[in-house]
């Protein structure tokens, strides 16, 4: 059995349909000029990473998934080398 409270459902304005889960307003976005090294430096690393300060939020994700990979695999061979 589905609950759903008719109050909270808001309209998709290509079909009309509710939808179950409403949407979230998106972030604030400022536009960078600049290139992606400084894009991400001038927003913040973790700013533009986890919040999408700027359009490079993918490639400042991708940066800190190689970061803690690396660190992760440092942390595995640490042990066997030892």
């Amino acid at each position: 059995m589905i609950i759903t409270n008719p109050q909270l459902e808001t309209t998709v304005k290509q079909d009309n349909t509710p939808e179950r889960i409403p949407r979230r307003p998106p972030p604030d976005f400022n536009h960078s000029e600049s290139s992606i090294i400084q894009g991400v430096m001038e927003e913040g690393f973790l700013n533009v990473a986890l919040d999408d300060a700027n359009q490079y939020g993918p490639h400042a994700m991708i940066m800190l998934l190689l970061a803690v990979a690396s660190i992760t695999a440092l942390f595995l061979l640490v042990p066997s080398v030892l």
